[in-house]
């Protein structure tokens, strides 16, 4: 329990309109995209990296663990407060501090939301090319918290691949610097890359300076349709194979299809299709051309039922219409979505895919897989109903064995969902005890007291 003593300190550093433990407030922040709920016994508002600084501080003093928070928009429980905790919300620090078209930088407070930093960019003809599902209104700092990434990944890489620098409070409320503000820096270790993905467990990221590229002229988009899931993944296998990289490759299943069918978004795909990719290629107006050609070779073979292409805005937009209305078409099979975002080698995907249909079928669930195909990235979803306890029974029996055929096929347990409280009974599975017991190494370092965002990552 929050001592009053420590409430108070809160209050008087940041202010009495900035500290909250009422009902209704620790109610809203007692979850995120999980279905757990977890009350904090104080919800934080800092307004500014001194504000971080400070309260990190009072926390040190009073040993009160501290959950890190952007828009709660994760699905692994990464923002879920843990018994005793006080939720940080970064939602207050919304501040643009520095852009660099020149240098082709921007520097950001963690509170800013992911879309606007794109669209800021594009204002000065660059862009910022990380776009998680949720870029709309999730955070930066939740982004960098759990390297987020997003369609577009499979050519211009994840979040972490875009930060210069940060500025950072660790747990005993120690401020650090990292990285730098040019393209190319080796001096010291690369904290940089350490902190994001952390999970909030080793800083609370204040500030990151983020690089940017100059927008792509134009974009081009392929919908291409196939009888089944093994000649849709064995295209992908040919696509990036081949010198022409996509900017997103998306794949859905044959379930995905069959969610999307109520919506009228599968109106216009060919009878006996079962799976589809959509193929976007993007750069110098004149070139697109040629890198839909060489897509379209790629993509052509045994099973495909049809191939369009669209170059304006419009037509691209009715090409997607598929892919866009899956999330929402996906919630209405079952109430409860259990959504793995594991990634195996891109040639081994048919074989991944066809593991998860016998799976399904052998323990009467609903899966249903679609994701960005191009990286071996797929989200793998169980919708299954909470209040029927032999359905989560077999539920989980059968992920514990969807995680096990990831790790044999080469794979990793996730590939930009983080790891939370959801995944981290498995991480043993992936990381052997010598690297496990680094990690907490490094994080008692950073974080002595173990305050910052604890049973995340780590087992018990």
């Amino acid at each position: 329990m929050l001592s009053q003593r420590a409430l108070d300190a809160f209050r008087s550093t940041l202010g009495p309109d900035r500290v909250f433990d009422d009902t209704p407030t620790l109610a809203l922040y007692a979850h995120d995209e999980t279905p757990h709920h977890v009350e904090p016994d104080a919800v934080l508002f800092p307004a500014s990296h001194d504000h971080v600084l400070a309260l990190a501080r009072i926390a040190f003093e009073h040993h009160i663990a501290l959950t890190p928070r952007g828009a709660g928009s994760g699905n692994v429980g990464g923002a879920l407060p843990s018994r005793g905790s006080v939720v940080v919300s970064f939602e207050c620090m919304r501040r643009v501090l520095e852009l660099d078209p020149h240098n082709r930088f921007i520097v950001v407070e963690s509170g800013v939301v992911t879309e606007d930093i794109d669209r800021i960019a594009r204002s000065v003809g660059l862009f910022y090319p990380p776009d998680p599902g949720s870029s709309a209104y999730c955070r930066i700092g939740g982004n960098l918290a759990m390297n987020a990434a997003g369609p577009h990944a499979v050519k211009y890489g994840v979040t972490r691949d875009f930060v210069l620098g940060l500025r950072a409070v660790t747990g005993s409320g120690q401020e650090i610097r990292t990285g730098c503000r040019t393209t190319t820096g080796v001096t010291g270790y690369d904290l940089t890359r350490l902190l994001v993905g952390s999970e909030g467990t080793l800083a609370l990221i204040t500030e990151a300076t983020l690089k940017l590229l100059p927008a792509p002229e134009a974009i081009a988009s392929l919908r291409v349709c196939y009888a089944s899931n093994r000649a849709a993944l064995d295209a992908v296998s040919r696509v990036m194979h081949q010198a022409v990289v996509p900017c997103a490759l998306e794949f859905m299943d044959h379930r995905s299809i069959e969610a999307i069918r109520p919506t009228g978004a599968a109106n216009d795909l060919p009878p006996g299709t079962r799976a589809l990719l959509m193929v976007e290629a993007d750069g110098v107006t004149q070139d697109l051309p040629r890198q839909i050609a060489a897509l379209e070779q790629a993509l052509n073979g045994e099973g495909l039922l049809e191939m369009r292409s669209a170059f304006a805005q419009e037509d691209i937009k009715r090409l997607w219409a598929a892919r866009k209305s899956l999330s929402l078409a996906v919630k209405r099979i079952a109430p409860l979505k259990m959504n793995e975002d594991v990634v195996v080698p891109v040639s081994r995907l048919a074989d991944f895919v066809d593991f998860i249909d016998q799976t399904a079928h052998t323990h009467q669930l609903a899966v249903v897989s679609f994701g960005h195909a191009g990286n071996g990235n797929l989200h793998i979803n169980f919708m299954v109903h909470p209040e029927d306890k032999d359905e989560m029974t077999r539920a989980h029996i059968a992920l514990e064995a969807l995680m096990q055929q990831v790790l044999e096929l080469g794979g990793t347990l996730s590939g930009e969902h983080g790891i939370g409280t959801e995944k981290r009974r498995f991480i043993s599975m992936e990381i052997d005890p010598d690297t496990l017991a680094l990690m907490r190494s490094i994080k008692h370092l950073f974080d002595p007291h173990q305050l910052l965002n604890p049973g995340k990552i780590f087992p018990d």
